[in-house]
């Protein structure tokens, strides 16, 4: 009996690792990736690919959290909706103000705010809207939620393609819950305008990727210059901060 050469053995566990994503939730197909801005991050990623048709998990502890994962969480959904497809926002009591989201790349106008009153509806909405096609992206500002309501959402993404981004504001350490991966967003100082001028610097985050599914976490420094994400090195976010500190 012939034996396979190395070329057809690479192949075959190629198709069997692809094979095992499918399983596991993973959707994203690299020929067809919609490139989000998140350059070195992509490296952690399965296939190199940010996982779309799934479900994404932004914690947060404080305000200061909260704004920064929706800042980041916009660079990224700016770029999803380049295809001219409408987002759904569902929140209980939201936070974000439109007009700010132009910072960030994103036409607000281009966005359906649905504003309800309990929780409960919140989770009943962000299902509904992640099960319609032809959607860039459904978020939902979510506090509470169980592990099994985030597998219905789950489930809901990986059918129709939609990708979801749930934005939690815990006050204890979270349970785990049904998601491709799970963010969490710090903010930094902003280096000031140069030339002495007059002015607020661009936001600067810590980007920590706590869990993906089949990937791998890290964490980085991003600066969010018109909406696009400028790479930091860790020595560059240093010296911004004692800068900061010596001139404040």
């Amino acid at each position: 009996m012939e034996q396979p050469n190395k070329s057809s053995k690479d192949e075959i566990v190629r198709q069997l690792k692809k094979d095992l994503l499918l399983l596991q939730g993973f959707r994203s197909d690299p020929a067809n990736a919609v490139d989000v801005g998140l350059g070195p991050i992509s490296a952690a990623f399965p296939n190199l690919v940010f996982p779309t048709g799934a479900v994404h998990e932004l914690i947060s502890k404080s305000t200061e959290s909260a704004v920064a994962s929706v800042g980041f969480m916009s660079c990224i959904v700016s770029r999803l909706m380049t295809t001219g497809a409408p987002c759904v926002w569902v929140a209980a009591d939201r936070q974000v103000f439109p007009p700010g989201l132009k910072r960030f790349g994103i036409d607000p106008g281009q966005i359906v705010f649905v504003d309800l009153k309990k929780e409960k509806q919140v989770l009943w909405v962000l299902e509904e809207a992640l099960k319609q096609t032809g959607l860039a992206a459904v978020i939902g500002e979510v506090k509470n939620i169980s592990d099994i309501a985030s597998r219905r959402l789950q489930i809901a993404a990986e059918r129709s393609g939609v990708t979801g981004f749930m934005i939690r504001h815990i006050t204890r350490t979270a349970m785990p819950v049904a998601s491709v991966a799970r963010w969490k967003i710090t903010s930094l100082p902003s280096e000031g305008p140069k030339m002495n001028m007059p002015g607020l610097g661009f936001p600067r985050w810590t980007v920590e990727l706590e869990k993906i599914r089949n990937g791998k976490p890290g964490k980085w420094t991003v600066e969010c210059t018109a909406g696009r994400l400028r790479f930091l090195s860790p020595s560059t976010a240093e010296l911004s901060i004692i800068h900061q500190r010596k001139t404040g």
